[in-house]
């Protein structure tokens, strides 16, 4: 079986199954084979219907070497994965989707040295199509870093 053209052993193909939804694991797991695993994505917790996960502060990461500033690509990727997640929790399942649009606001640039925590919501899904919204901050929800909203397709109908 692959996911977004990576193969992924049996335990990936368990955890896609329909059934509880684990979104630790699945960070753990899949995200970490794929681009997540690039970025040092990882899982800070859930509610009903959202998610966290962070990246942390990396010279890897860095877009602008002068500033020490984070890019803005890390932080796209880790709010497409916070609000996908956030679906497959409100769903309680994982359930094959697009990104039709995911629309990113930058408010400020992530204060270098500091992990960036996003954090996804879904608030409603129809029978073809998800919405969600979120933020990121390094540290201060009230201080965000980006607001992001969004709506994904549900491409296994």
């Amino acid at each position: 079986m692959t996911l977004h053209g990576v193969a992924i052993e049996p335990i990936a193909t368990e955890m896609l199954a329909p059934g509880p939804f684990d979104p630790d694991r699945f960070v753990s797991t899949l995200a970490a084979r794929a681009h997540g695993g690039l970025i040092g994505l990882r899982y800070v917790g859930h509610g009903a219907d959202w998610a966290e996960l962070a990246i942390d502060y990396h010279e890897k990461l860095i877009g602008d070497p002068e500033s020490g500033v984070l890019a803005s690509g890390p932080i796209l990727a880790m709010m497409d994965m916070a609000t996908s997640l956030s679906i497959w929790i409100r769903q309680g399942e994982f359930r094959p989707q697009a990104t039709l649009d995911l629309r990113v606001d930058y408010l400020r640039p992530a204060t270098p040295g500091k992990a960036v925590i996003g954090r996804g919501e879904c608030y409603r899904i129809t029978r073809n199509v998800a919405f969600v919204r979120g933020q990121a901050h390094d540290g201060d929800p009230a201080d965000p870093v980006a607001h992001v909203a969004g709506t994904y397709m549900f491409t296994d109908l």
